[in-house]
């Protein structure tokens, strides 16, 4: 596998741990003030903003993290080769 590959499917995989924090974050009570959940925001954020402009949340839930959750798995399996 070329080195920039690797770097790009290691990148993807971060990105979706990083976001299933955030996800795991917005179940449960959490200060947001914290310097930790203040920084996992500012990671997610700038991913989350265009899914949430295609589909706005609605009632309450935010479906954008799992839109770009399942983009991000794509992205993955196509670098792969495997779709």
């Amino acid at each position: 596998m070329p080195a920039v590959l690797g770097l790009l499917l290691t990148l993807i995989r971060v990105c979706e741990i990083v976001l299933l924090v955030r996800i795991i974050l917005s179940w449960v009570p959490h200060d947001p003030h914290n310097a930790v959940v203040r920084f996992i925001q500012q990671i997610t954020d700038p991913l989350l903003e265009p899914a949430r402009r295609l589909i706005p949340p609605m009632g309450g839930l935010d479906i954008s993290p799992i839109l770009v959750f399942l983009l991000l798995e794509v992205l993955r399996r196509v670098l792969l080769g495997g779709i």
